[in-house]
């Protein structure tokens, strides 16, 4: 018989629906009746108990709200009768001790890399451009458009056909909606077979702002350039902005001082003209496109993988099988001596007391105290909190309180002990978990993730998210089947099976490196990239959830 319902924790007092529930319906679990007084959709969660005004509420073993009023035994969970709570944290010296999982199965593993200069492996050859300012937005779309088309990597080649014949229907009078969408090659020939991509990281700051954003952005741009998945750098400027070419070029040679790839600056106010700017840009880094082309991948041991990981578009089920699952995946790279990034503090909210305690090192755990308690001031002081954190999607899928959406989010971390805490920017140099600071805003959070070195990042979703990286292969996956089939252009693994019991949590892990192995060494391209979602947006450390 299926399983109806889950008990995620023995200490919980709510129960998670695995299906939806009718009103009336009578549910057994672990030698209770429970009747239920409302229908209970999958993903929400019902009361185990009679529920005093005030009590609290735990789910995955930890406090995740309080009730607002009183409720009956078998009544759904919602935001009305239900609000945000978590406990207190603070550093109390415990030895954290864990075991490792079995990783005979990936003992002496490889993937095929780009070795860089520095030792570091990366997962991809791209090359990038970046703008210093805003105002070069537009020559690095100019550019973009030129260097896409001509050497193979545009996608957008279908629209633009089903664009013209439109036009032509159009022309000829004929009716619009029957005009369908013609595929396009699967497979484009480009002349620089070992040059994954070009990518271009616009965005919207370098001027205008505080002098400290203009600061932590040129960091933010010098971590990309020092990516080991990144081979060759074009930089434009205008020239008067805050961020000057010489502070990107400090922050460079502080982080990578024996930094060797092609790096090419172009300012634009010592130019002759914008064409001449656009046309020197694009030679010259036709050339250094043809230099980075001479690198080919090579075996590395599993070791030199740096696995991000980040949830977006959560549902209810996210916290039980496709976080769960990618938690035991990192476990079993951890256990290779690999590194893994998990970043989101807002979503970390209810969690703090165990990360805390799995810190190695005191300085780490005092760290991260000081870092998520100066972010949820600032938030506070803003006039919000991360109690409103979940989205209105999170919420119809069940994720009723942040501390909810954090306690699930957080198992995409796994079990393996903190070696470090980083600041945004800041990068992964210890084998092992390391916490990296930033929001839980999707592209902000991987983008941060990358700079820290993040050479893959595992994406979980349940709602459905387009969201992907410039220079870190973004692996998509789906807590449920229904999402993984409605949604399969953006979908790589499926963690459905999980629900359905069909899968056990360390099967789907196991699974999900193996399909990590074969991104990193370029053999499945994730979707994400593949779509060229190539999302990237600086944090300014202001109010971002």
């Amino acid at each position: 018989m299926k399983q109806q319902v889950l008990q995620i924790h023995a200490d919980d007092n709510v129960l998670v629906a695995l299906e939806t529930l009718p009103a009336g319906a009578v549910v057994q679990h672990r030698g209770s009746s429970y009747t239920l007084l409302e229908e209970i959709p999958a993903k929400h969660k019902f009361f185990m108990d009679d529920m005093p005004e005030g009590a609290a509420v735990r789910m995955y073993g930890v406090l995740i709200g309080t009730v607002l009023k009183d409720v009956k035994k078998g009544s759904r969970m919602t935001t009305t009768n239900t609000h945000h709570a978590v406990q207190p944290y603070a550093y109390r010296g415990v030895q954290y001790h864990w075991t490792a999982p079995d990783v005979s199965r990936f003992a002496g593993r490889t993937f095929n890399g780009y070795h860089r200069s520095d030792g570091r492996v990366g997962t991809a050859n791209y090359w990038i451009f970046i703008p210093t300012v805003f105002c070069e937005n537009r020559n690095l779309d100019v550019i973009r458009e030129a260097l896409h088309n001509e050497l193979g990597y545009a996608v957008a080649d279908k629209y633009k056909q089903y664009t013209r014949q439109l036009v032509q229907a159009w022309e000829q009078q004929e009716p619009l909606d029957q005009v369908q969408m013609q595929p396009v090659p699967a497979h484009v020939q480009r002349p620089f077979a070992h040059v994954d991509g070009i990518k271009f990281l616009n965005h919207q700051g370098g001027c205008g702002g505080i002098r400290q954003d203009a600061a932590l952005l040129s960091k933010l741009l010098a971590a990309y350039a020092n990516h080991p998945n990144v081979g060759g750098v074009t930089v434009l400027s205008l020239g008067c902005q805050n961020l000057q070419v010489q502070d990107f070029r400090n922050d460079l040679a502080a982080l990578a001082p024996h930094f060797d790839k092609p790096l090419y600056i172009f300012e634009q106010q010592q130019s002759q003209s914008e064409e001449q700017l656009i046309a020197d840009a694009i030679r010259q880094t036709f050339e250094g496109l043809s230099a980075i082309n001479q690198l080919q991948r090579k075996p590395a041991p599993l070791s030199a993988l740096t696995l991000g990981v980040k949830c977006g578009g959560s549902d209810g089920f996210s916290g039980i099988s496709a976080n769960p699952a990618v938690g035991y995946a990192v476990d079993l790279l951890v256990a290779l001596g690999g590194k893994v990034l998990l970043a989101e503090f807002p979503e970390l909210c209810g969690v703090e007391q165990e990360l805390v305690d799995r810190c190695t090192h005191r300085e780490s755990a005092e760290k991260f105290t000081r870092l998520m308690k100066r972010f949820e001031e600032t938030v506070v002081q803003a006039g919000s909190g991360f109690h409103m954190n979940p989205s209105p999607g999170n919420i119809k899928d069940g994720l009723i309180t942040d501390a909810m959406k954090s306690a699930g989010a957080a198992k995409k971390g796994g079990t393996s002990p903190v070696v470090d805490v980083l600041d945004y920017t800041e990068s992964a140099t210890k084998p092992g978990l390391s916490l990296v600071c930033t929001p839980g805003n999707d592209v902000e959070a991987t983008t941060g993730k990358a700079a820290s070195g993040a050479t893959l990042i595992l994406f979980t979703t349940g709602l459905g998210t387009p969201t992907g990286n410039p220079v870190c292969p973004t692996i998509k996956v789906a807590s449920n089947s229904a999402l993984a089939k409605r949604m399969a252009d953006i979908i790589d693994i499926d963690c459905g099976p999980v629900i359905a019991g069909e899968k056990t949590i360390e099967e789907m892990g196991e699974e999900i490196l193996e399909y990590c192995i074969r991104a990193a060494s370029g053999e499945v391209l994730p979707k994400a990239v593949l779509l060229n979602q190539d999302d990237f947006i600086p944090w300014k450390r202001g109010v971002s959830l």
